[in-house]
């Protein structure tokens, strides 16, 4: 099953009409979504994690198709789950120099608790950070960084 995009456009989601594209343009209204795709060598694992632990809900199962992917969201936030060998230097996909994905949720330690009670270890509690946000920190199975923040209000 072909799950890239053509064009700009993903498929299964028809593209608005031209006029409709022109109309969204002149006005500098354009909306955007951001899904993110990661690629876990244990995908069984990871949405477990993903379910149990930060509350996400499966919106579509592929595991059983060569191709094994799992479609996940939480509210807004989608996340696609690819399987994928294994990274062997995880240490270099961490920030600095990989990535930090951050969920932002309405109470850091409502969140927080919940991740505690799934037997989930943080890599930094809740902090009260210089700019003004309140989060914690932790870490997947595949390792990918995750920050949990409050709202910006």
């Amino acid at each position: 099953m072909q799950r890239e995009c053509t064009g700009w456009w993903p498929l299964r989601r028809s593209p608005p009409a031209a006029h409709h594209r022109a109309a969204v343009w002149q006005s500098g209204a354009v909306v955007a979504e951001l899904r993110c795709e990661l690629f876990p060598a244990d995908l069984d694992e990871a949405v477990t994690f993903y379910v149990r632990v930060l509350a996400f809900q499966v919106a579509r199962d592929e595991r059983g198709s060569p191709e094994a992917y799992v479609a996940l969201h939480r509210d807004e936030v989608r996340l696609g789950l690819a399987r994928r060998p294994d990274v062997p230097d995880r240490g270099g996909r961490r920030p600095p120099v990989g990535v930090e994905l951050v969920l932002e949720v309405d109470d850091v330690h409502v969140e927080r608790d919940r991740v505690l009670s799934a037997d989930w270890p943080l890599a930094e509690d809740v902090t009260t950070r210089p700019w003004g946000l309140t989060d914690f920190r932790l870490l997947d199975p595949v390792g990918y960084y995750w920050r949990i923040t409050g709202r910006h209000r």
